[in-house]
């Protein structure tokens, strides 16, 4: 493979030249902004832990993001107990524009089964669960690995209402005409991540290229079964190959049964329009040159037919807490009555009533990483909570709180030894009026319980 290299930023040569016909794409801009080394930096606020706050950045608001904003420049995140506390996700601009897709095409949210397929590291699951608060939503990833990345940061995002699973697509199919939203941000070649990612460019082939494509094809022939009829599919990608892309577009309505959704965009926002070559399907691409953002490509559909499934398959029976257990756990954390608990091996979680059958019916058929927001363990007379539980938008005002300092903060997410004045028993670290974790204060000393996982390495 050809690379031509601009002020040290290499760009496949082959890529050049596949994209000359491609709507949107100039090739003298398109090589300037990969050689400039700019790069944009965009976070996504959390609408009910820092919402609508922008106070402590400076920057200006994504036009297709209600909760989206450009930072003028990039802190150390790392370094900032407000992202461990879930206040806001790291995302590409870009890719935020699947909020603006969902506020046109998907406007009532309340009961909506929703499906995030390729979800990890969290950054479509944590814009959808924002999206829907009020419905269900399911973040799979297939990779044992990267699905431990997904629960961490849906952990932080703090939803009751989300389910996170390690499946292959074909697994999903038991459940029959089950979601009424599927979002699939395919893997692909990568090519519109060089800028952020120029190891990206070393993967980068055209014959990586079509074997992405016929992968999208496969997974999407394998999930389009579960998607009511009627039902909106979102596709995605960071590729700017048409066979990813507007040609998945055509083969998805010439041949899937599916009806391209158009999404409405305002000229001054920089996307580009495109339409696929034999069925004209709409799709939206995303040219850095053209816009503050990385390579990206959006299309959506509705489902015109009904596959031939029946019932759901196999439901299992979810275990529940004995009397005894329910009463410790009650007088530990007082619940709303639309809320139930249920056992996961011995952590006992908590999910709103409405959607303890789907819970039964999701475990059938998937193995399920997280469901619910877990509690803690009973240990004799105690309760061990769970770190879930401090991250969750479930109310905690019965738990007493210890505010901290930045500083304090810090030590605490090290998981070192911190020390503070505290009542005895288990207190939340609250920074910022965001609750950081659990530590549990002893006559003499303080045990953090901070994840040791998840703790800040970086000095």
């Amino acid at each position: 493979m050809r690379i031509a290299y601009f002020c040290g930023m290499p760009v496949p040569h082959d890529l050049i030249q596949s994209l000359q016909h491609v709507a949107g794409f100039n090739e003298s801009t398109f090589k300037q902004v990969h050689a400039s080394g700019e790069q944009v930096t965009a976070i996504r606020f959390h609408p009910v832990k820092q919402p609508w706050t922008t106070e402590r950045w400076t920057g200006e608001h994504i036009p297709w993001c209600l909760l989206g904003f450009y930072l003028s420049e990039r802190p150390s995140f790392t370094l900032d107990p407000s992202f461990h506390a879930g206040a806001y996700y790291v995302q590409d601009a870009s890719s935020m524009f699947l909020w603006q897709a969902l506020q046109q095409l998907v406007p009532e949210t309340a009961g909506k089964k929703v499906l995030d397929l390729c979800a990890a590291p969290g950054g479509k699951s944590t814009l959808l669960a924002s999206y829907f608060p009020d419905g269900l939503l399911v973040s799979n990833e297939v990779i044992k690995s990267r699905a431990a990345i997904l629960v961490e940061n849906m952990t932080k995002w703090g939803n009751d209402n989300v389910v996170v699973t390690n499946n292959d697509p074909a697994h999903f199919q038991s459940l029959g005409n089950y979601f009424d939203v599927i979002v699939v941000d395919a893997p692909c070649s990568g090519s519109g991540l060089f800028r952020k990612d120029p190891a990206a460019v070393h993967e980068w082939s055209l014959d990586h290229v079509q074997l992405c494509s016929q992968r999208q094809q496969r997974i999407l022939s394998d999930i389009l079964p579960v998607l009511k009829e009627e039902g909106i599919l979102i596709y995605a990608t960071c590729s700017y190959s048409k066979e990813e892309d507007e040609m998945i577009a055509d083969w998805l309505t010439g041949e899937m049964g599916m009806e391209s959704l158009p999404v409405q965009i305002d000229d001054t926002w920089g996307i580009v329009n495109s339409f696929s070559e034999k069925q004209g399907a709409a799709g939206y691409r995303f040219y850095p040159d053209r816009l503050k953002g990385e390579g990206f490509f959006l299309a959506a559909f509705k489902k015109k037919t009904t596959d031939a499934v029946g019932s759901y398959g196999k439901t299992v029976t979810i275990a529940r807490p004995g009397k005894q257990e329910t009463a410790q756990l009650l007088s530990f954390m007082p619940l709303a009555n639309e809320y139930k608990v249920f056992k996961q091996a011995d952590q006992f979680r908590v999910i709103q009533q409405k959607w303890m059958e789907d819970i039964a019916v999701l475990a059938g058929s998937l193995y399920i990483r997280k469901a619910g927001v877990e509690i803690g363990a009973i240990k004799g007379k105690d309760i061990v909570p769970s770190h879930e539980l401090a991250m969750s938008l479930l109310p905690k005002e019965s738990f007493s709180q210890v505010s901290i300092d930045k500083e304090q903060a810090l030590q605490y997410l090290r998981r070192q030894d911190i020390s503070l004045q505290a009542p005895k028993g288990w207190n939340l670290m609250m920074y910022d009026n965001l609750p950081l974790g659990w530590i549990k204060a002893l006559p003499n000393r303080i045990n953090n319980y901070y994840p040791q996982e998840w703790r800040i390495l970086k000095k």
